[in-house]
């Protein structure tokens, strides 16, 4: 499996469906972009509102804004500042029925990344339905000059994926990816008022930080 190639890259656009999928499927690679002084650019779908819809001190509004802070924190440390990552805001768990807006937004960005960029969005085939809807408004959002590059963060057993294609050897950053991923607290089990509210599984944190990013390159 060969790495991405880097060089000669006039930008970045990561797509997280939600406020946590860019550093667990994307974390090494983001940081591969950084040093190489490529301009990576992050785009938040959805608002992360329905991880934990009963929760009484985790209201939606505190939630969402605590979800984006997670986010900046997690991106400034590996070097991408905050002017360069957007939150779209649609609702969590609703993003096949808001495709209009959130592919129109998908759009402007790929365009704004122009020719010679590299787009990483999510795989068609994750189990996930939000996943799955921002990769069918990716699919349709194309633009020419652009390579991408899918990632999977929940497999579908019932679905077939595609053959990773590349893969980012993280090394020494596992750790640092790790307690990455560990400063979402929202999603590690810091919310504790709402019983079927969603949290991060050991064995899916091991997932998660496995020692390489794995990556399917898509067709232009």
């Amino acid at each position: 499996m060969k790495a991405p190639r880097l060089r000669g890259l006039r930008g970045a656009l990561v797509v997280a469906p939600h406020p946590d999928d860019e550093t667990i499927a994307a974390y090494g690679l983001i940081r591969a972009l950084k040093s190489e002084g490529i301009r990576t650019r992050i785009l938040v779908v959805a608002d992360g509102a329905a991880s934990h819809p009963a929760s009484v001190r985790w209201p939606k509004a505190r939630l969402v804004a605590e979800r984006r802070r997670e986010t900046r924190r997690a991106m400034r440390r590996i070097g991408v500042p905050a002017g360069d990552i957007r939150f779209l805001g649609l609702p969590d768990g609703q993003l096949a029925s808001h495709g209009a807006s959130g592919g129109r937004a998908l759009w402007r960005a790929i365009k704004a990344l122009g020719r010679g960029g590299l787009i990483v969005l999510p795989d068609a085939s994750d189990a996930h339905p939000d996943h799955r809807a921002v990769a069918r408004l990716a699919a349709r959002a194309r633009s020419p000059g652009t390579r991408r590059m899918a990632y999977l963060v929940w497999p579908d057993r019932t679905r077939p994926t595609a053959r990773s294609t590349h893969g980012v050897p993280l090394g020494a950053a596992r750790v640092a990816k790790r307690a990455a991923i560990g400063g979402y607290r929202t999603q590690m089990g810091a919310i504790t008022d709402d019983p079927r509210g969603f949290s991060i599984s050991p064995t899916e944190l091991a997932t998660f930080t496995r020692p390489v990013e794995l990556f399917s390159e898509l067709g232009p």
